[in-house]
């Protein structure tokens, strides 16, 4: 029987008001792919920090081939061999292959950089690998495949017992996973165990001897891949969070009409690949899917933030021949951004002065922007909003996530946006905020807009959407509506193989 070369016992690790591992235990052999699944919030990056070093548990143990991980970090850990491929790249463009395969460990013969010795070490890891890379070419000139097989590679490199693999695939089109796939499947081969997180079923399927289910910090289950169905992992994932959470009474959208907006053949690679829909006034169109489905990337190419690539996007029946940001604003498209503390707000700046950012023109007074219309017009909006706020003028960054959020879409408002692209407009805000964000964007589309809601929360798309879209690999792999739209529903559409 082959040996296990990890063993997590009894691992609990809290953060402040968060308990983000609790009594987890698992164990993967040598030679052994194991994927680990579950959904955003379920403690894989809690558990993965674990196992590199870069957290230490509150209780339980890590064992790694007998010995015990202890208190020794990321040290430790790179002491017994255990590697870690982050999802975000940590490649340096300029330098070469070779060079960064060896970043910070550069062999060195009479005092200078051995480069000789470094693309033959280099050349000698691809061959093994059965890859064709230059090690000379710089990293920046690779396709992103090759560069996602180089931080793998690196990895491999130090000849790890435990390589973890964290969404290796996830910025990959179709066409370029077979490769790293491929890759995986040699370094299992070779004695190697893989703890391998995607949340793209059909390359567990394909590539993963087992997979460990978490759910809420707790490991649910750990199944054979090839004898469970789509319809069990789904469940663990799950659990009864679907049933537990009462569905609004559905809206009637009327679809006689030219739509609000359309979207045709949409492509913006490398994640979408072939997205097309219509979306009504009046109507919320979920988009659900998973991590690297394209949520974010259609959302960007509507609203002219990214060209795409082919396909058009149409408003009212009107072509937009160019879809600059520019033009889509001033054809009522408004979007809020996935990331709200970076990219939605202005720290420092009131929450007047934020709610009207998106259009200065009805607070001017000539040339000059008048203070007391901008009061006027942001006070109008908080009101309308429920925007919890001492004052107008109050800082932003002073208010909750929630009402920072309201302020984010009222911006929109105050633009008189028609189309509202909002992406993870609750990420981040707590129960009692999330149903008033759900509320006013029902009251938004009873008001004549057509929304566009974009969540990796699969459970909220059917309490606020009259219709969700399944996005898997850059195409919709399913439409949901009326009874069938359900959590399970859109998360299984999501993950099939």
């Amino acid at each position: 029987m082959t040996a296990n070369v990890i063993v997590v016992d009894g691992v609990t690790k809290h953060y402040p008001g968060v308990r983000a591992l609790t009594d987890a235990s698992l164990t993967i052999r040598a030679g052994e792919v194991r994927a680990l699944l579950g959904r955003n919030g379920a403690g894989k990056s809690t558990l993965i920090r674990v196992l590199s070093g870069v957290e230490r548990p509150d209780a339980g143990t890590v064992t790694v081939a007998g010995e015990r991980l202890g208190d020794g970090g990321v040290r430790r850990a790179a002491e017994l061999r255990v590697s870690t491929v982050h999802q975000e790249l940590s490649l340096v463009a300029e330098l070469s292959v070779a060079e960064n395969l060896y970043l910070g460990r550069w062999p060195r013969r009479g005092g200078k950089v051995d480069y000789r010795a470094m693309r033959a070490g280099a050349r000698a890891v691809f061959e093994r690998l059965g890859l064709a890379i230059d090690p000379a070419a710089a990293v920046g000139s690779l396709p992103l495949a090759h560069r996602q097989l180089v931080e793998i590679c690196r990895a491999v490199r130090e000849q790890p017992r435990l390589l973890i693999l964290d969404e290796p695939t996830s910025a990959l089109a179709a066409e370029e996973v077979d490769v790293v796939l491929e890759t995986v499947t040699r370094i299992a081969d070779e004695g190697v165990a893989v703890l391998y997180v995607s949340h793209r079923l059909e390359e567990i399927r394909r590539i993963a001897h087992s997979a460990t289910v978490m759910r809420d910090g707790r490991v649910v289950e750990t199944v054979d891949v090839a004898e469970a169905d789509t319809s069990r992992i789904v469940a663990l994932m799950l659990g009864d969070t679907a049933a537990a959470v009462e569905r609004p009474p559905l809206r009637k959208v009327d679809r006689s009409g030219v739509p609000l907006l359309s979207v045709r053949g949409l492509r913006v690679p490398p994640k979408v690949l072939d997205v097309s829909f219509d979306v009504h006034p009046g109507e919320i169109l979920g988009l659900g899917g998973l991590m690297g489905s394209g949520r974010t990337e259609v959302l960007r190419a509507i609203a002219g933030f990214d060209p795409p690539a082919a396909g058009t996007i149409s408003v009212e029946g009107r072509e937009i021949g160019r879809p600059t940001a520019a033009a889509m604003k001033r054809l009522g498209v408004g979007m809020t951004p996935e990331d709200r503390k970076d990219e939605g707000v202005v720290p420092l700046l009131g929450v007047d002065e934020n709610l009207v950012l998106s259009d200065f023109r009805a607070v001017r007074s000539g040339p000059a922007i008048a203070p007391g219309r901008v009061r006027r017009a942001a006070e109008k909006l908080i009101g309308r909003l429920s925007i919890a706020t001492a004052a107008a003028d109050t800082p932003i960054v002073n208010l909750s996530g929630g009402n920072q959020q309201k302020a984010v879409i009222g911006r929109w408002l105050h633009a008189g946006s028609r189309i509202l692209l909002l992406d993870e407009p609750t990420r981040g805000v707590d129960v009692q905020a999330k149903a008033e964000i759900y509320r006013l964007v029902r009251e938004l589309a009873d008001a004549g807009a057509a929304i566009v809601f974009v969540s990796g929360e699969l459970e909220e798309l059917p309490l606020v959407c009259d219709r969700v879209l399944a996005l898997r690999g850059g195409r919709v792999a399913g439409e949901l509506t009326g009874a069938e739209l359900t959590t399970d529903s859109v998360l299984s559409a999501a993950m099939a193989a």
